[in-house]
């Protein structure tokens, strides 16, 4: 007798809660602590007030990123409860229409309309609420709002990140802060594009071009910034 060898299957689609926190989080970790250390050093200060500054925003930014990442997505948490509240009253108040409207949309894909209500009516008596999320509202559980973890991931991940240009800075002699933090960022931003892109699928090149080209367009900004009002004030 054959044996049956199970292949359970992963889909990326599965890390894209965690994935985009992630790369958000350790992203803007590097793009603007990097900034804020250059254009400080920019501004020719000491090598202790530069790395006040930057440690000053790795704190505020994890902390900055922790609060925003909780919001946004409670709010998009918010929204699928309301949808899936409205959907089970709708449910018990008109469960004839809402068949209807399942078998509708089965049709839409493809189904001819018989086969759509029948495999509506069998979705509906093992999961009527789920099969509504899913196929109705689009709300399912791999992509489904998660706000802690979503704090979490980006508080730590912008940490990880800022720390980066600081051990830069830390370790760089102070007439050449400006050039190895700009230079290391953007290995580190490279580096972040191409880890990024492999862990969720995406073409590498592009990825890591994109996450580069902004992280440098940051820098130069900050550090044109710091090199006016350097002069001016001194």
């Amino acid at each position: 007798m054959p044996r049956l060898h199970l292949h359970p299957e992963s889909h990326l689609v599965s890390r894209i809660g965690w994935l985009r926190a992630a790369v958000l989080g350790a992203n803007d970790g590097i793009v603007s602590t990097a900034s804020l250390v250059v254009g400080v050093a920019a501004a020719a200060t000491s090598t202790g007030e530069i790395l006040l500054a930057g440690t000053a925003g790795l704190v505020a930014g994890a902390m900055s990123m922790a609060a925003g990442e909780y919001v946004s997505v409670s709010s998009q948490s918010d929204t699928e409860e309301a949808d899936l509240a409205r959907e089970r009253r709708e449910l018990i108040e008109q469960p004839e229409f809402e068949l209807k409207e399942l078998a509708d949309i089965y049709v839409a894909r493809g189904l001819e309309p018989k086969l759509a209500l029948e495999v509506a009516r069998q979705l509906t008596e093992k999961d009527a609420l789920g099969s509504h999320a899913r196929d109705e509202l689009g709300i399912v559980e791999a992509t489904a709002a998660r706000p802690v973890e979503a704090a979490l991931t980006s508080a730590a991940t912008f940490a990880i990140g800022a720390s980066l240009p600081l051990a830069s800075a830390l370790l760089s002699p102070a007439d050449l802060i400006v050039p190895l933090v700009s230079g290391a960022s953007l290995v580190f931003l490279a580096a972040l594009g191409a880890v990024g892109a492999r862990a969720g699928g995406a073409n590498v090149g592009k990825a890591t071009a994109r996450v580069t080209f902004w992280g440098a367009l940051a820098m130069a900004a900050t550090a044109g910034i710091g090199t006016i009002f350097g002069t001016t004030i001194a």
